[in-house]
């Protein structure tokens, strides 16, 4: 096995494809689907002279892995390329797979100067460095993605992409379910609201200015605030300790939980009333994690804040 560390030295030369040919589409191999089809990852794009640079953009976001090969020249980088697309969904987004068939887009080949193939490429704020030049079995291949993702981490390099070319997934009631969604949605519906609360932070992580995802996640944490409460008993320990905190918005998740929707908000607005410093602060910023599930557009979320505004002045 051949492995470099990951560093950044200059930039691709897309001089190359500044005038691209039309490419037809890449038929699919004898024995098995292109690599990239849909049905392999949502995170695997079958790259052409077309999407090349939006590909290599996309590392601006998060990496993205490139994998030269050639299933007539040599079968094995064609696995190669399957086991790259596969891995690309069980790493959820920390890297985009571009599967690049020298065949069909030799001018990509030539732009990247790849000496021989089957090449591994990480591309990040648009620079790439190789990392492997050997097929790999697929365990070894995980090993070593890895590996190259801890090291990013390590770098501070956290960023995931969005899913591409998804089906959308279609909800209990017929309904479409949009398919970013589909993980988090999964798991409340089969009850693990932590798993549900790890999938929408994942989303808010990648792109922070998701509101639905930031929505998702602010209602799952309050499912997971209230896993196995009782709710008589919450709202006596309110009624004993009107200056707890705590007891209020948990009393407030329930309210929320039960559509008292309302209620839930006036509680904490008192509380902030009510209360100064580090209390203050923590009952407003539990408001306005409810005002977040609920919805920013929300009428009864717009007197909230509203009213919100005047308690703290």
């Amino acid at each position: 096995m051949t492995q470099q560390p990951f560093s950044r030295p200059g930039a691709i030369d897309l001089s190359a494809l500044k005038r691209p040919a039309p490419a037809a589409a890449p038929s699919a191999p004898a024995g098995g689907a292109a690599p990239g089809a849909a049905g392999v990852s949502s995170y695997a794009v079958q790259v052409s002279e077309e999407n090349f640079q939006a590909t290599i953009e996309a590392s601006m976001t998060a990496p993205v892995i490139l994998v030269f090969y050639s299933r007539t020249r040599m079968p094995e980088s064609g696995q190669l390329a399957d086991d790259l697309a596969t891995l690309s969904g069980e790493f959820e987004g920390r890297f985009l797979a571009g599967l690049v068939d020298v065949d069909a887009t030799p001018a990509i080949a030539q732009a990247m100067q790849i000496p021989s193939i089957p090449l591994v490429v990480a591309v990040l704020d648009g620079r790439p460095a190789p990392l492997l030049q050997d097929p790999l079995p697929m365990e070894e291949l995980r090993t070593a993605l890895t590996q190259v993702m801890q090291q990013l981490t390590t770098q501070g390099i956290t960023g995931r992409h969005q899913p591409r070319h998804a089906e959308a997934a279609t909800a209990a009631d017929g309904e479409e379910v949009d398919p970013r969604y589909a993980a988090a949605q999964d798991a409340l519906g089969e009850g693990d609201i932590d798993r549900a609360v790890a999938e929408y932070q994942k989303l808010v992580d990648a792109n922070p200015a998701d509101t639905e995802a930031a929505a998702g996640l602010a209602m799952a944490k309050v499912l997971q605030r209230t896993q196995g409460v009782d709710l008589n008993a919450a709202r006596a320990a309110a009624a004993a300790a009107p200056a707890d905190v705590d007891a209020q918005t948990l009393v407030a998740d329930l309210d929320l939980l039960g559509g008292h929707v309302e209620d839930a908000f006036a509680r904490l607005v008192d509380v902030v009333r009510r209360t100064a410093g580090d209390e203050r602060a923590q009952a407003r910023d539990h408001l306005l994690g409810l005002f977040a599930a609920v919805g920013n557009e929300d009428p009864r979320v717009l007197r909230g804040r509203q009213n919100l505004a005047s308690a703290l002045f």
